[in-house]
């Protein structure tokens, strides 16, 4: 599962976030009527198809997942957190429908309402993926049911969806695909610009992407805080593993890199802010950070991976921040740098920096979780399936996934080659805009 989940946020994520892509140019094609701004909705809207149908298949297979691999997860946790699903499966449907309409409806429908089914299926995408993160977020904070001798008694599943930790992670995750996608898209249109083809179209695609990623970029550390003093209540072994901190103390520092020492309870090679983490915490330096030293061995999160997937996810979020407010610097008082190899390679190498963020952040989310499947209800060990052999299944998933990345990434190259290539007829339509500075 933990492989499947590894390739289907990604395919979710920019599955979420395109439509907006494609509807911002959509809007600006009927606002100024500019051929440029049509041309880019096109390209985009067959990118959006293609992530659309990838994402659909992968999250079939891992609703699969949950009832085949976490048989007595599924058949305690389903009637309770199974609202959000349900209306995911919803969400859904209305994304496939107006995905259509929207494919289908050039020169067809009235040209605002045809633009008005492209945001629907970014709402509607966007609100399947807040639910989905809504369900992962009542493992992290069970609510809606009391726990009596074993039994799951007097359900709601209203306030199971939610839950005390449903905002902060549905906010987190939303921006993190924000971040992730625009920073992807924008990297690769650079990157065009920088081979010279359809300078002014990339350039135009590399505005619009990048504006979304930056913006969220920059509110994400705002975000960050409120999942931390939120874990900071809730999963305090979380938090110490995310933060090495061993020992309960006031006044606690925030550790920056490292690795964790598990048997000697230290961190080493780490630099450390003293009453830091305190104040992050909890809004006090002197304030008082419990420790993995409050909890039994048998439930301390995996020290190490989750240490290193936060340090890394923060890492790369605090470049992308660097990044943001260099563009909007440059947007502000150096509009030359836009077309300058140096600036441009920036964010070329930035591309893939927000979904290795994303996926250490999910790692985090669910490994600094352990031992726990339903935070304080049960355990991972005792929800997963005990039939024999599921080693070979493993195999098959890792090489059906690997194929689908494979066949995707071809789908997205031919796709990307073929913009400069139908542009071609229109030589000179965008404005003579076709090279980069040096």
């Amino acid at each position: 599962m933990a492989v499947s989940l590894g390739f289907h946020i990604i395919f979710a994520c920019i599955g979420m976030v395109m439509p907006f892509f494609m509807a911002t140019s959509h809007y600006k094609y009927l606002k100024t009527k500019k051929i440029i701004y049509r041309d880019l909705t096109k390209a985009w809207s067959k990118g959006v198809a293609i992530f659309f149908v990838t994402g659909a298949v992968s999250g079939t297979v891992l609703s699969f997942e949950l009832g085949l691999l976490w048989p007595k997860f599924m058949l305690h946790a389903g009637p309770i957190f199974g609202m959000p699903f349900s209306l995911e499966g919803t969400a859904f449907f209305i994304e496939a429908i107006a995905l259509g309409f929207y494919l289908y409806g050039w020169n067809k429908f009235d040209p605002w309402f045809h633009w008005f089914t492209g945001v629907v299926v970014g709402v509607s995408g966007l609100a399947s993926g807040i639910l989905v993160v809504a369900a992962n977020a009542w493992m992290n904070s069970p609510a809606g049911f009391d726990f009596v001798d074993g039994q799951y008694l007097n359900i709601d599943p209203i306030a199971a969806m939610f839950n005390d930790a449903w905002f902060s992670q549905a906010l987190h995750m939303t921006l993190a695909a924000f971040v992730a996608t625009g920073f992807a898209v924008a990297g690769i249109h650079a990157y065009l610009m920088l081979k010279g083809q359809q300078v002014e179209f990339h350039r135009k695609a590399f505005l619009i992407a990048l504006v979304f990623g930056a913006v969220a970029a920059v509110l994400q550390p705002i975000s960050g805080d409120i999942s931390a003093k939120d874990i900071a209540v809730r999963q305090p072994a979380k938090l110490a593993a995310m933060e090495g901190h061993f020992e309960t103390s006031k006044s606690a520092p925030l550790i920056i890199g490292g690795l964790p020492d598990v048997e000697n309870k230290k961190v080493d090679y780490a630099i450390e802010i003293p009453g830091a983490l305190s104040f992050l915490a909890h809004g006090d330096f002197e304030a008082e950070v419990i420790g993995l030293d409050q909890f039994p061995e048998e439930d301390q999160p995996p020290v190490v991976v989750t240490h290193i997937a936060f340090q890394i996810m923060v890492g790369l979020g605090m470049v992308l921040v660097g990044l943001s407010l260099l563009f909007f610097f440059s947007r502000w008082k150096k509009k030359e740098w836009l077309s300058t190899r140096w600036f441009l390679w920036l964010f070329v190498l930035g591309t893939p920096l927000g979904f290795i963020a994303l996926e250490a952040g999910w790692t985090v989310t669910e490994v600094g979780r352990q031992p726990w499947i339903i935070y304080g209800v049960l355990r991972t060990a005792d929800a997963v399936s005990p039939i024999p052999g599921i080693a070979y299944s493993l195999y098959l998933f890792i090489g059906i996934y690997l194929s689908l990345a494979v066949a995707v990434t071809f789908l997205l190259i031919r796709q990307i080659k073929a913009i400069p290539e139908s542009l071609q007829k229109d030589s000179g339509i965008y404005g003579d805009s076709t090279k980069v500075g040096s």
